[in-house]
This record gives C-alpha cells, sequence and structure tokens, in this order.
C-alpha cells in the first residue's frame, strides 16, 4: 500500500484519515481540495486540475514512492483512484458524517479557519438554502448519490487494478490505521 485514494461522505473523515495514515506508510498528502479552490472558492478549470494533480502525484512518487489522496472529484477520479493500489471508501452512516460536518463546519466558522486558497467558511453559508453554499445541506444530499457511486464502483471494473477497503464504522477505521505499513 504506497499509492491511496480516500472517499466518502463529506464530514467522513477523508482528511483526517489521509494525514494518519500517510504518517503511517510515510508518504505525502495530496490534497484535492487544495488543488481544486482558489481564492473565493473560485474552482480551478478541469484541465489545469488535472495537471496539477499529475504534477502533484508525480512529484510524490519520486520523493516518497507513494502518495493518500483525499477527495471525491469525478473529474479527476481517473487519475487519483485510477492510479491508487489501494483505494479506501468511508461508508460510514449518514448520522456520523453529518454530526462531523457540522462540528468541523461551526468550528472553522467561529475560528475563521483559513482553509485553501485563503478561503473560509462562515456562518452565513451554514445557514443558506442553497446546497452550492451550505456544506451540510451538500452533504446531506450528496451522500446517497456518493453510496450509490462508490458500490458501483466497488462491483464494476472501475476499482477493479485496486485493492478496496470499505470502512463503515470508526472502529473499523481505527483497526484499518493501526494495522497499515
Amino acid at each position: 500500500m504506497r499509492r491511496v485514494s480516500i472517499v466518502g461522505s463529506s464530514g467522513a473523515g477523508k482528511s483526517t484519515l489521509a494525514t494518519q495514515l500517510a504518517d503511517r506508510i510515510d508518504v505525502p498528502v495530496v490534497e484535492l481540495d487544495e488543488l481544486m479552490h482558489g481564492p473565493n472558492w473560485t474552482p480551478t478549470p478541469t484541465p489545469e486540475f488535472r495537471a496539477k494533480l499529475t504534477t502533484a502525484l508525480a512529484d510524490a512518487d519520486a520523493s516518497h514512492d507513494g502518495w493518500v489522496v483525499p477527495g471525491n472529484y469525478r473529474t479527476v477520479a481517473d487519475i487519483a483512484q485510477g492510479r491508487a493500489d489501494t483505494i479506501v471508501w468511508l461508508d460510514l452512516p449518514r448520522r456520523v458524517s453529518m454530526m462531523r460536518l457540522v462540528k468541523r463546519s461551526v468550528a472553522r466558522s467561529i475560528t475563521r479557519e483559513e482553509l485553501w486558497g485563503g478561503n473560509r467558511e462562515s456562518v452565513r453559508n451554514l445557514l443558506s438554502r442553497d446546497p452550492g453554499r451550505n456544506v451540510v445541506l451538500y452533504a446531506w444530499n450528496h451522500h446517497p448519490l456518493y453510496h450509490e457511486l462508490y458500490s458501483g464502483y466497488a462491483e464494476g471494473d472501475f476499482w477493479s487494478h485496486a485493492t478496496v477497503v470499505r470502512l463503515r464504522s470508526q472502529a473499523e477505521v481505527d483497526a484499518f490505521v493501526e494495522s497499515a505499513r
């Protein structure tokens, strides 16, 4: 396990797991959100996003012979997931992901934590009824869609080149991290 893609709904713990796993196997984390979000949450155009990821993975391979990539962006799934030797699917219950996401987003909004591209989460966005602005509504709406998408990937050819690890509880996540080498 040297090239790992971590997928799952918002709030499932992809970035947290990526950091833990990268420390265990001594490879860098290539954060898709960082490559995607410019100032004012401006999305990186797809060709540039794909090029940035390709370069980041090549650099990580050259320096550490591996990487961990957390994220769900379908526009680069063929790159991140397609080049992975291991795909970790965080398939936690919706209530768990939502509780984590609300806690994280409220904390980030209050502390004004700087995220990728100088962006910050805001209370205004958390109160918005627009799922395009409100990460909690977005996650609520997309949780079943990710479950359906990743079930198809796991049963079909898209992930057939990799070892697929489906984790459905925090206990399974903890055991996976502990066993990682």
